[in-house]
């Protein structure tokens, strides 16, 4: 097998799904469902501001859904054709029909939408456990990439935060049944506020009307015989994919990378260490990079403005080297600021954001 080729799925069999409450679509945004081999995808899009439009996806984390995108896609009508998908098992997409929660395999269903729907290549976007599949992807696929932007990408640390060892121990055989048991008589706002107080650095930013949904959200999902099955064999897939070397390892497919990348971190991020933020910077081959004090694990949520903003500056700098003769040198950096233990690397922009 080639280093571009991901394994093949196993034989589809048939899931038989209970009816739920419908998920909830923002105003100017559409959802549809895609079928494709083994899997059957939610896309959430939206109508951009003009026809021919470059398209974009966005891929969400572990335990989110394409609505983790809400925030950022209508700041970005005016440049890109948005859609988001939810992964298999998340948000309103079914199970596997294989049970695959690999990264492979959440990557292999990122391919067969793009193949399917013949919108590559994309700006690909991703969070946490999305940034570890968008990478795979563009490593995988560059022909489907234009470019990539990763927001606290779930890439393999040897010093894991302790916060973050309780979502991962979710991988361990046995831990999920028990989580689910110990944690029956908890309501969807309890759930919701402790996500929030993981994932955010100020839960205080998130309005009464985002939490309503979200709780809304949590009363559907936890409603599904298989949200804590897609949890557990998600956290495990990603948790091999950390142990993977070789060419398969995913700090070696981000050395792969062609697309010109953006990498975005928070200060205050309780799952991915901010000092992650220079290797990344190092191993991605043309990265420029936001960093976000302020914020924590889902910055696009957070800042979505400062997002939007830093990801419009990556447009007009990849426009910038693809209109410069060949010969010219393109300096991708607008500032040489670096924030706290962010290390600076020769050809790599870090904009630094009070978070104001």
């Amino acid at each position: 097998m080639s280093s571009t080729e991901l394994p093949a799925a196993a034989p589809a069999t048939t899931t038989v799904l209970p009816k739920v409450t419908p998920v909830r679509a923002a105003e100017g945004e559409e959802l549809r469902s895609v079928s494709l081999p083994g899997i059957t995808l939610t896309v959430r899009s939206r109508k951009s501001a003009r026809e021919g439009l470059p398209p974009a996806l966005y891929v969400h984390g572990l335990g989110g859904s394409s609505q983790n995108w809400s925030a950022l896609m209508p700041l970005l009508d005016d440049v890109v054709d948005s859609e988001a998908v939810d992964l298999p098992g998340f948000g309103d997409s079914p199970p596997p029909d294989d049970g695959n929660y690999s990264i492979t395999a959440h990557a292999r269903a990122v391919i067969r939408y793009l193949d399917a729907s013949g919108r590559g290549p994309v700006h690909l976007f991703g969070n946490s456990m999305g940034g570890a599949i968008a990478t795979r992807v563009a490593a995988a696929r560059p022909d489907l990439v234009r470019t990539l932007t990763l927001v606290s990408p779930a890439l393999p640390e040897l010093r894991v935060q302790r916060s973050a060892v309780p979502t991962g121990l979710l991988a361990v055989p046995g831990v999920a049944a028990l989580f689910t048991r110990y944690t029956r008589q908890w309501t969807a706002e309890q759930r919701v506020r402790g996500i929030m107080a993981l994932c955010y650095g100020d839960p205080g930013r998130v309005t009464e009307e985002g939490f309503r949904h979200a709780v809304e959200e949590m009363e559907r999902r936890i409603r599904l015989p298989y949200m804590w099955d897609a949890m557990a064999r998600s956290t495990r897939g990603l948790v091999n994919a950390y142990t993977l070397g070789g060419q398969h390892g995913l700090w070696r497919q981000a050395e792969r990378v062609l697309a010109p990348t953006l990498l975005v971190y928070g200060g205050r991020d309780q799952l991915v260490g901010f000092r992650m933020a220079s290797r990344a910077a190092r191993a991605f081959r043309d990265s420029r990079m936001l960093t976000l004090p302020e914020a924590g694990h889902v910055a696009m949520m957070e800042y979505p403005e400062r997002v939007a903003d830093t990801f419009r500056d990556l447009l007009r700098d990849v426009k910038a080297q693809t209109q410069a003769p060949a010969s010219a040198s393109v300096s991708a950096s607008a500032s040489e600021s670096v924030y706290a233990d962010v290390d600076a690397v020769p050809g790599v922009t870090d904009t630094t954001d009070a978070g104001s």
